[in-house]
């Protein structure tokens, strides 16, 4: 089954077109949401407008929906250098 929770594909159609997304939840409308690396939010999206990959992944784990999307891995920033106090 192609259309299911956590498959990677291509989007064709719209501004993310060409970029990768992964499936994060069946609507009841028929409709599909999507999380793509340009726009991290869940977006509404017509499942004829994906191209499937055979690829699927655990859309409840960030690690691997980011490893999906090729995004990379960001460090952590160092703390906040303390400034001195003024007397």
């Amino acid at each position: 089954m192609l259309l299911e929770v956590g498959r990677v594909c291509i989007k064709k159609y719209g501004r993310d077109a060409g970029k990768r997304a992964v499936i994060t939840k069946l609507r009841e409308d028929g409709f599909v949401d999507v999380v793509t690396a340009a726009r991290p939010k869940d977006r509404r999206c017509n499942p004829r407008h994906l191209e499937f990959l055979n690829e699927k992944v655990d859309a409840k784990d960030k690690a691997m929906v980011n490893k999906a999307l090729e995004l990379e891995e960001k460090e952590p920033h160092p703390a906040p250098k303390q400034k001195p106090a003024k007397k």
